[in-house]
């Protein structure tokens, strides 16, 4: 069994009492809690002040003749104003630390009846952050007659131990966690644990966060929320700042995010704070920071560490105390090794870093979340619109299928709603608005700068190593070809048109059909048409 060790406050009031033995008669907290025969105290840190050490000597000597094997040690520490929470806790943190208190050789118990309310709160706060590693202790006069022993109860700040509280913090967390997803019901098991791991972070911390993904992954959103949810939590007082970073270029850059001073350059007629400075007890979202400069990236480490950084043309340091979140579709590490993002920069973004996924890596959320655009759109124009039942199950079927890319992600789902929306005066989306809608796509899409890898959603990497480089590149056409085709046949004529002259018999689509199966393809692979 391990010694007990406990600590506590000497009570200027509880504690004292008529020298004689009338003061066995009195509840003493200090004393009684070493008369109990189920607690044994091996060792007692007893705090007090100078103007109080003959009591502390008296309190000593009494629990020495009820608890012989009870070592009381003084501790004397004096406050100038023993209301001063932050001298309070300053001189209590550093004795904490000054102890050597190991949990693992002793049973540590801080009592907390005794000392004024401050030093309660501070052995609170101080036990809770565990710098005192031990649980807290409380004791309390017995009713009835005369008693100086009293009882005693110990409460364990692990609130998982509680059914009801760690309920009750099991429903906030979920709550925290839907509100991050802006209240989608989101079914990727990857995606969810990470929103999680993001809600544990933003409610804990107000260190850098790091989110990476592709363009239209949801970072700005994302990165809004978490500002919301803190502000909500009263965790953060200020203002959200917003800026892409890919619009900064050249000395403007400085200027946009350091400030500067009245004639610091050509055109500085007045004082400019600069966007750190406005984001001062608030949050700084710098979205795609890997287009910062070199020198700015710089001075954002600075920033972020001392929580200071010189505007353009000033002589004096400012101020400004902000919670960064950084969003990204580089890849840091790569930039790092190419010489355009700054390591020290990266080491410090890089604590909390979540890598949030595309759409097309998300399939099971299309459903979901086309329910949240149409709330969008509801929201935006004032009309509600709707799918019928065929055109809703005609879309999602599409959307889920390796035929729908998404290279633009959320982006790209949100424009298809909004037009989809937009063509269907009488608020119902029906699927001949979906199959032009879906023919739409497929034309963005074979037509988009990412055209060249048509293929790669739809075969592996092996498989598509394989291929001869010549027949990839008529593959592709043919892919594009189907996805811009409203039918097998159709696609199948405009492929085969020169041919198709010179034959007696036809059957184009059937021409097709055999085409894509050399490569294990078909159409209703291709196109999302069934």
């Amino acid at each position: 069994m391990k010694p007990t060790t406990v600590i506590g406050f000497l009570g200027s009031t509880l504690d004292a009492a008529k020298f004689g033995p009338s003061r066995w008669m009195k509840w003493r907290p200090s004393v009684g809690l070493c008369m109990h025969e189920d607690l044994r105290v091996d060792r007692f840190l007893l705090i007090h002040g100078t103007m109080h050490r003959r009591l502390a000597d008296l309190v000593r000597e009494d629990i020495g003749s009820v608890s012989p094997e009870t070592e009381v040690e003084l501790h004397v520490i004096d406050f100038a104003d023993a209301w001063d929470f932050e001298e309070v806790y300053g001189k209590l943190l550093d004795f904490a630390r000054a102890q050597a208190l190991d949990p693992d050789l002793e049973d540590i118990l801080v009592h907390i009846t005794t000392g004024t309310h401050v030093a309660q709160i501070c052995l609170f706060l101080l036990t809770e952050a565990h710098y005192l590693p031990g649980r807290l202790l409380q004791t309390q006069p017995r009713r009835g007659g005369p008693d100086a022993v009293g009882s005693w109860s110990v409460i364990d700040l692990d609130l998982s131990r509680y059914d009801s509280i760690a309920t009750r913090f099991a429903s906030e967390s979920a709550e925290s966690t839907s509100f991050l997803k802006s209240g989608i019901e989101t079914r990727n098991p990857a995606f969810n644990a990470m929103i999680d791991e993001i809600e544990q972070v933003a409610s804990r911390t107000r260190a850098p966060i790091l989110l990476m993904g592709p363009t239209g992954a949801g970072k700005s959103q994302l990165a809004r929320r978490i500002f919301e949810l803190k502000k909500l939590k009263r965790q953060i007082s200020g203002q959200l700042v917003e800026v892409n970073c890919a619009t900064l270029r050249g000395d403007s850059a400085m200027s946009a995010l350091f400030g500067h001073r009245k004639g610091a350059f050509t055109g500085a007629a007045a004082d400019r704070p600069g966007l750190l400075r406005t984001a001062d007890g608030g949050m700084l979202f710098l979205d795609e920071i890997g287009e910062l400069g070199l020198d700015e990236q710089a001075m954002i480490l600075r920033a972020i560490e001392d929580k200071r950084f010189l505007p353009v043309g000033a002589d004096r340091e400012t101020h400004s105390d902000f919670q960064l979140i950084a969003g990204t579709n580089r890849e840091l590490a790569q930039c790092v090794a190419e010489g355009t993002f700054r390591e020290d920069l990266f080491a410090r973004l890089n604590l909390w870093t979540f890598a949030l996924p595309g759409l097309a890596d998300r399939r099971e959320d299309i459903a979901p979340n086309l329910e949240y655009e149409l709330d969008r759109h509801a929201e935006r124009e004032g009309e509600r619109v709707t799918f019928n039942k065929e055109a809703r199950e005609r879309f999602l079927a599409f959307a889920m299928s390796p035929a729908a890319r998404w290279p633009a992600n959320f982006r790209d789902l949100a424009a298809s709603v909004t037009r989809m929306a937009t063509f269907s005066p009488k608020g119902r989306i029906d699927s001949a608005v979906v199959t032009t809608e879906i023919a739409r796509l497929h034309r963005l899409w074979s037509s988009g700068p990412n055209a060249a890898d048509a293929l790669t959603g739809l075969l592996d990497a092996e498989t598509l190593a394989a291929i001869d480089p010549f027949d990839r590149v008529q593959l592709a056409h043919v892919v594009a070809e189907c996805r811009s085709s409203r039918s097998l046949s159709e696609a199948g004529r405009r492929l085969f048109a020169a041919s198709r002259t010179r034959r007696a018999s036809t059957n184009d689509a059937d021409r097709l059909r055999k085409y894509l199966l050399r490569f294990a393809l078909d159409w209703e692979q291709i196109s999302g048409h069934p």
